[in-house]
């Protein structure tokens, strides 16, 4: 699970930086705390869905299901 965080974490980050925006503009805007923002980006392991969707509502996005490869799960 910390892999697909780790995926989040860098995509916020990265579309924040590519709308030229600082934490503190992006909580402003996505109607959350900087706080929040700040763990996000450091890939915190629980994350409030309904605050992150807030925040890639932004970019046109939302938290959805991704398929995965079951035969790596069995590897694991």
């Amino acid at each position: 699970m910390r892999e697909k965080l780790s995926d989040i974490s860098a995509h916020v980050k990265l579309k924040r930086k590519q709308n030229n925006l600082t934490q503190p503009e992006l909580a402003l805007k996505a109607g959350v705390g900087l706080r929040f923002i700040r763990d996000m980006e450091q890939g915190k392991q629980s994350l409030r869905m309904d605050k992150v969707n807030e925040v890639l509502r932004l970019f046109g996005e939302t938290l959805g299901p991704i398929p995965i490869d079951r035969n790596k799960l069995i590897k694991e």
